[in-house]
């Protein structure tokens, strides 16, 4: 009761409604693990284009299989991609600027000099330079700060010797107590350099003495008329690409605990798909590797789309290795997986368009998104509207009768058809083979339940401590059934009555006083989910005339 009762009246009261909406949640959300040309290491970074990726990952990379898979995931249709970069002894540029000594030297790194690093690991920061002025806010005053400058930092283009992207920063510090001290100041709003951590304090950065002298070049002795300043900006060296990324960058001890590789994707809220393109256009991801990346989407709740080997150049081959009961040679048969078959042939414009193989993981990715977007999570990625875009070729070709021996085995294939281009012909998971009759058979079936459960895991964190009893069940039961009943209109079930499309049960059968004494509640959701019209069977009967009786 809100109010003490103390007055003959009336008094209004809002009472709760009890509906707590559950929102279902994105289903195309895509991860991308490998290397890049510049970037933050271990961390997972959201963008929402490929020019977001340009800026943040430094684009299309002959280093980066990861870039083009990128790529294809926007050209046909991607929407949100999470950024994993990983990289194996890279090293980061540093930029060296001589300082003005305000007090005695230090003996300690960098001692009368300002060091500013590339904000990433890369050759990348090699193509950055500094400009340092003094023409600060109280130039020429009689309390002029001696630790205020400013920076200006450049980035050139190697081939054009252009100056491509730049950034200045005015009245910065290297007093540490000053609000605009010049470390935290870059870290927070620089893109191009950070000024190194020390080693041996974690919480302290290197910092000479005084601040560091203006790179500008007057003339000596002086001339008259005064000859105009010129700046020399200071360049930044050392960047290094370091080696070829390989198992060890993505799943090893204490990786998962501190974060890093696969792992960094702890630190994204939700990802639906993952894509972990060839370590090197030369060199595909290991079988291991695939495993450990499927059974940590399963604990996420997300589906892998994995690549088809570089070997697997006919339709022989294969289909031989994929159904080898020696050996494995794809990593997995989860149902959290998918794999597809062959590899795209496209032009390679860092190679003057030449055409060249690529891992289809992104396109494919991008394909799952457009047919979300278009018809929802519950329709099969595949089919005649599942062109794939920006492929002009398949690296194999492959008839009705080909197909017809690998869709029985779960190996999903990419065909060229006239009129209609390379499109996705499969929708099976890689549990999805005839003989072992899964109920997970099927792309579309698998990803609507795990939009379903992501959805309600999400939507009824509310229940948690709510007094156990029939109220909180009735609520369960309105909140689950209206979202499951929103399907059922979308049409995402089948059915043609609620009671043939789903249930919730939410009661004293599901939830016994045991569990209650246990604190817990029992929620029973089922559905009959939509499987596709794999096969079309028209029958034709030819009618030898009319006969009357």
């Amino acid at each position: 009761m809100p109010v003490t009762l103390s007055y003959p009246g009336v008094y209004v009261e809002e009472v709760p409604s009890g509906v707590h909406t559950i929102t279902g949640v994105p289903t195309s959300t895509t991860a991308f693990i490998g290397r890049a040309a510049r970037g933050d290491v271990d961390e997972a970074t959201t963008i929402n284009s490929f020019g977001d990726y340009e800026r943040n990952f430094g684009g299309l990379s002959l280093l980066s299989p990861m870039s083009y898979a990128v790529k294809d995931f926007y050209l046909n249709g991607g929407s949100q991609a999470i950024i994993v970069r990983v990289e194996s002894g890279a090293q980061t540029a540093r930029a060296v600027l001589p300082s003005a000594t305000v007090s005695p030297a230090s003996t300690n790194p960098p001692g009368d000099n300002l060091w500013l690093d590339a904000a990433s690991p890369g050759s990348w920061g090699n193509n950055l330079s500094v400009l340092i002025d003094h023409n600060t806010k109280d130039k020429g005053t009689s309390g002029a700060d001696p630790t205020l400058f400013n920076v200006t930092i450049l980035e050139t283009d190697p081939i054009k010797k252009q100056v491509v992207a730049s950034e200045k920063f005015l009245n910065v510090s290297v007093s540490t107590t000053n609000p605009r001290f010049v470390a935290k100041v870059l870290a927070q709003l620089s893109s191009f350099m950070r000024v190194p951590k020390d080693p041996n304090n974690a919480a302290a950065y290197l910092i000479p003495s005084g601040r560091p002298n203006e790179t500008l070049a007057v003339a000596s002795p002086p001339v008259s008329p005064p000859a105009a300043a010129k700046a020399t900006a200071v360049p930044a060296s050392g960047g290094d690409d370091g080696n070829e990324v390989g198992a060890g960058q993505f799943v090893g001890v204490g990786m998962e605990d501190s974060k890093r590789g696969l792992y960094a994707l702890a630190k994204a809220d939700l990802f639906n798909l993952l894509c972990i393109p060839p370590f090197s256009f030369t060199k595909d991801v290991t079988i291991p590797l695939v495993g450990e990346a499927v059974a940590y989407c399963q604990r996420r709740r997300a589906m892998m789309i994995v690549d088809p080997p570089s070997g697997w150049t006919t339709k022989k081959t294969a289909r031989d290795q994929f159904s080898d009961s020696t050996q494995d040679f794809v990593g997995t048969r989860s149902n959290y997986a998918a794999i597809f078959f062959p590899r795209l042939r496209q032009p390679n414009p860092l190679h003057d368009n030449q055409v060249e193989d690529f891992a289809p993981c992104g396109a494919i990715a991008g394909v799952f998104s457009r047919t979300d977007a278009q018809r929802g999570v519950w329709k099969a990625p595949a089919g005649l509207e599942a062109s794939l875009v920006g492929v002009p070729q398949l690296s194999v070709s492959l008839t009705d009768e080909e197909n017809g021996e690998l869709n029985p085995l779960g190996l999903n294939c990419l065909r060229a058809f006239p009129i209609f281009g390379r499109v996705v012909w499969g929708a099976r998971t890689m549990e999805g083979a005839d003989q072992r009759a899964s109920e997970w058979k099927y792309v579309p079936v698998r990803r609507t339940a795990l939009y379903i459960e992501e959805s309600l895991y999400r939507g009824t964190k509310w229940v948690v401590f709510e007094p156990n009893d029939e109220p909180l069940w009735a609520q369960i039961r309105l909140n689950v059934g209206a979202f499951m009943h929103d399907l059922f209109r979308q049409n995402a079930f089948q059915g043609q009555t609620p009671r043939a499309a789903y249930f919730v049960k939410c009661d004293k059968e599901t939830t016994t006083q045991n569990d209650i004494d246990h604190g817990v509640v029992n929620i029973l959701v089922g559905f009959a989910p939509l499987k596709p019209a794999e096969f079309v069977v028209l029958r034709i009967q030819q009618m030898a005339g009319q006969i009357e009786t």
